[in-house]
């Protein structure tokens, strides 16, 4: 019978050991086809949204809202300052609201943000902040998109320049002034995304109203603009091209200050 020293023996059971079973259970898990955890799909970039009664400096809305000029001073402070909307989660949906009463018309301005998160780990906040948009475009009916030619754009889609709507309760995209660049549309270089709505409403005898809206996303938040105008006259229709330009240039303005 051959002889082991006892100290070579216990060496060969140490090794035995060791070979046989891991402390931690690392060398299962770095084994070739082991398990590994899927990386989250990344968070959107903004995770806050700031006070959008706040977002419009003064000089914006004594051009926005003409009226607010001819109130007594106390009242403007009041008017500039705009409501705030109510929501339960300020750090996922905020607006601000303003209105303006003047002689010849009245106008009313709305910011709405929303921030999108995603629940999803494989899907982004950005991604999903891209199928709210794209929800919101869709439910607009654009009568073409900026990469349509004017041709390819249905001709009914829009009332006659300067005509008015049938009698009745009706709405229409455009109006005064509805040529092809003013129609409903995709904007270009205007956020991630973004697109205007133009809605002219008139019911019955009553004086006609026209809403234009802005709509963009910036990464994981969506921004509307909505800008609108009641002329006093019944006769009278809201000019589209006025209320375009000025929702726009605030829609730029927002987009800039998302940037900061």
């Amino acid at each position: 019978m051959a002889y082991v020293p006892g100290a070579a023996l216990l060496a060969a059971l140490v090794v035995g050991c060791s070979a046989d079973t891991g402390t931690d259970g690392s060398a299962a898990d770095s084994r070739p086809g082991g398990p590994t955890a899927s990386p989250a799909a990344p968070a959107g970039k903004y995770r806050t949204l700031p006070d959008p009664c706040r977002s419009v400096a003064q000089s914006t809305l004594k051009d926005l809202l003409p009226g607010v000029a001819e109130l007594p001073e106390d009242q403007q402070e009041k008017a500039y300052a705009g409501t705030a909307a109510v929501t339960y989660d300020t750090d996922r949906r905020v607006g601000c609201t303003w209105k303006a009463e003047a002689p010849d018309s009245s106008r009313g301005l709305s910011l709405d943000f929303e921030r999108v998160v995603s629940y999803d780990t494989s899907v982004s906040d950005d991604d999903r902040a891209d199928e709210v948009y794209g929800k919101k475009e869709a439910a607009a009916h654009l009568p073409y998109s900026a990469s349509d030619s004017p041709s390819d754009s249905p001709s009914d889609s829009v009332s006659p320049s300067g005509s008015a709507p049938s009698d009745g309760e009706t709405d229409g995209k455009s109006g005064d002034g509805a040529t092809e660049d003013l129609q409903p549309r995709v904007l270009d270089n205007l956020g991630d995304a973004a697109f205007l709505d133009d809605l002219l409403i008139q019911a019955g005898s009553t004086a006609q109203h026209r809403t234009v809206s802005v709509v963009f996303r910036t990464s994981n938040v969506i921004v509307t603009v909505q800008y609108t105008e009641q002329p006093a006259p019944s006769t009278e229709i809201p000019d589209s091209k006025e209320l375009q330009e000025k929702a726009q240039a605030l829609a730029r303005k927002l987009v800039d200050k998302f940037s900061e």
